[in-house]
């Protein structure tokens, strides 16, 4: 009985542990539990392929500030049947490293066709793609979208997330009505909450006066 007793103890204080953070960040859950989250590079759904650096556990980090920032916005959206859902959040530079490294193979193309079907992938640099640092790091930007609480689906964007192309610009024409509105809404909702949008990537917001403009972190996600 009291092995059973300890091995329980045991299994509950792995289940209970998370890292101490640095201070002035938040594990998003414990702000907000209802925002809804698919951390894509902690799996292979992503444009290299493969588990990314850094990603150890599937949970949102964020400045307390964004933290907050998305709960209020969380809140609107609920009360029309809508959540916010995050693709990567907080980014320890390990993983942007590994991006860089990625971008150096050149014939390691295994997710041309989903991901950069018309950008050769020795531009990707040259074209802002990649870069060796990234406002993530920095704790206060965000990828994101909208679902559909009821049905759990993504708003039609009009292109997938992490797509490098002019498709993912926010102002692309060539898509239909419904998916510019869907985008023009969460931008819309997004910077009348402090967030400024990124020209590039539909799904990408930055905090407003981030905690930490100038720091990049390389905690890791767990």
């Amino acid at each position: 009985m009291k092995k059973l007793l300890l091995l329980l103890f045991f299994t509950i204080s792995l289940l209970s542990f998370s890292q101490e953070l640095p201070n002035g960040f938040v594990y998003l859950d414990n702000v907000d539990n209802t925002i809804q989250y698919e951390l894509r590079y902690l799996s292979n759904n992503n444009f290299i392929g493969k588990k990314i650096d850094g990603y150890k556990s599937n949970c949102v980090i964020v400045s307390k500030e964004t933290a907050n920032a998305l709960k209020i916005v969380q809140q609107k959206l609920l009360k029309d049947g809508l959540s916010l859902k995050i693709f990567d959040a907080y980014r320890p530079q390990q993983a942007v490293n590994h991006f860089v490294r990625w971008a150096k193979v050149l014939n390691d193309t295994l997710m041309k066709k989903e991901y950069y079907p018309e950008v050769p992938k020795s531009e990707l640099f040259k074209r802002g793609y990649i870069a060796s640092k990234s406002g993530h790091t920095r704790g206060s930007t965000v990828d994101l979208t909208i679902v559909d609480v009821k049905t759990g689906k993504e708003l039609d964007m009009g292109s997938p997330f992490d797509f490098f192309g002019i498709q993912s610009h926010p102002f692309y024409k060539n898509i239909n009505k419904k998916q510019k509105e869907n985008r023009m809404f969460l931008r819309k909702i997004m910077m009348e909450h402090n967030f400024k949008p990124y020209n590039n990537e539909w799904w990408h917001f930055t905090l407003r006066n981030e905690p930490f403009p100038k720091t990049y972190f390389n905690f890791p996600i767990d």
